[in-house]
């Protein structure tokens, strides 16, 4: 009676045991796979750089890690699914020289696409357009040498008329000089429909609001998008 016994309970706990291992194994596969679509997905994602000063940087908005024009060109890469990480690379108040020296430290991580947004505070300051000209081709000439396969855009600016109209245009005209010469796709002008517009900037006149850096980012994407 006893050997009955035993031999039953033996049996039961071999079907237990069996059951366990059967629910272990597809646990234990579900998990690899996760970590390897985690893995492929680290792998296969590419990231866009945006060097620039407070325009990229989103200075003065509420929310800029949200509202910050990259930032709204995120939410929109992540809608369309494309395998894109941005990195925003804004400092508020650099200059061109600033931008020249801070360059490599960024450097230091991966860069598929390059977007460039530097020289509005050199003309507010009125720095000679040849001096802001030669530090812009002197970070494009960094990133090009550290990664030679990288896509690169340039976002134009402008300056005010009451700068004086002889440096309000050489100034306009380096933007797309510096795109023709170093094959890079152009934004033309990256307030466009925003500046002048008090609806879309802050006070100051300069910093667009949220609405202001979706129209921004609106401008960008335009040329970014064939760049991915």
């Amino acid at each position: 009676m006893m050997q009955k016994i035993f031999s039953c309970f033996a049996l039961v706990s071999l079907l237990i045991f069996c059951g366990c291992g059967n629910k272990q194994k597809p646990t234990e596969g579900t998990e690899k796979d996760t970590v390897k679509e985690a893995s492929a997905k680290t792998q296969t994602q590419k990231s866009i750089l945006f060097f620039g000063n407070s325009l990229t940087a989103g200075y003065g908005l509420d929310d800029p890690q949200n509202d910050a024009f990259p930032s709204v060109i995120q939410q929109t890469i992540d809608s369309l699914k494309l395998p894109y990480k941005v990195v925003n690379g804004g400092l508020s108040g650099e200059t061109s020289s600033d931008g020249k020296n801070r360059i490599n430290w960024l450097l230091r991580q991966p860069v598929d696409v390059f977007v460039l947004e530097l020289g509005a505070n050199d003309g507010l300051r009125g720095i000679p357009v040849a001096e802001t000209e030669a530090n812009l081709q002197a970070i494009i000439d960094q990133v090009k040498a550290k990664y030679p396969k990288a896509k690169l855009v340039m976002t134009g600016m402008q300056v005010p008329p009451n700068m004086g109209g002889t440096y309000a245009s050489d100034f306009g005209k380096v933007f797309p000089r510096l795109a023709k010469k170093n094959n890079m796709a152009l934004v033309p002008f990256l307030l466009e429909n925003v500046a002048g517009n008090r609806d879309l900037n802050q006070r100051d006149g300069i910093h667009p609001t949220a609405k202001g850096a979706k129209i921004v980012a609106q401008n960008v994407w335009q040329v970014l998008k064939d760049q991915l």
